[in-house]
């Protein structure tokens, strides 16, 4: 596939790049994340903090009370199959978190420029995930709702995780939004992420994960893909 390059700065944004021309970048706003086009950049990061809105919202949420959603749709009837989804799975009405959805499922289709996305919202307890990898999709958008966030090394240091003197391992906080380029778009990974241990600690965390959605003759979602 080939990759459109785009300039360091888009204008009226401000991007803070870690090691010059590294693999992460971190932006300032949502539309700022299409620097996940650029060559050298295998992760965009917007560090932000939920909405009060939102945060209200979610403190009255019972996790055990709902079900894991998995469904596509086109972007602009969102508005109506997102809110059909949260009922059906069980959730009550949360406009202030289906309103945050719907804003970043249209900001990854606009870096992709896929009409039609795939919308997971699952809660995780298990350590299903645990292994660094990347997906097998162009794109993916990675946000954490309640618990702990995304865990994410450099591909170079993989082999030396967990040992003396291997790599810091990095992590999203609540709230912030990861655009991970998958092995789609980046056959030879810069960037592996993982979810964080949490199997023995009996924590729960809700994470959103946006994708392009799959071909209509897609049969299977691989087990990789579903982690984040």
């Amino acid at each position: 596939m080939a990759l459109i390059e785009l300039p360091e700065r888009v204008a009226g944004n401000q991007v803070d790049w870690d090691a010059g021309t590294g693999p992460v970048v971190h932006v300032s706003c949502p539309t700022a994340l299409d620097q996940i086009h650029h060559r050298h950049t295998a992760l965009a990061i917007w560090r932000r903090s939920l909405s009060d809105d939102v945060g209200t919202q979610l403190a009255g949420l019972v996790l055990d009370e709902v079900d894991d959603i998995l469904f596509a749709s086109e972007t602009g009837a969102l508005e109506t199959t997102l809110p059909d989804a949260l009922e059906e799975a069980g959730y009550p009405g949360l406009p202030a978190l289906t309103a945050d959805i719907v804003m970043l499922a249209r900001e990854h289709a606009a870096v992709t420029g896929d009409a039609k996305i795939r919308i997971r919202l699952e809660v995780v307890e298990t350590d299903a995930c645990r292994k660094f990898h990347s997906d097998n999709v162009k794109v993916r958008t990675i946000t954490t709702y309640l618990g702990e966030g995304t865990q994410w090394i450099e591909a170079v240091a993989r082999d030396t995780v967990g040992l003396p003197g291997g790599p810091e391992i990095r992590q999203l906080s609540v709230g912030d939004v990861g655009m991970f380029k998958g092995r789609l778009w980046q056959e030879d990974p810069t960037i592996l992420h993982r979810s964080p241990p949490i199997g023995e600690t009996g924590a729960q965390r809700l994470v959103l994960v946006i994708d392009p959605a799959p071909a209509e003759n897609e049969k299977a979602i691989r087990l990789e893909g579903k982690c984040a």
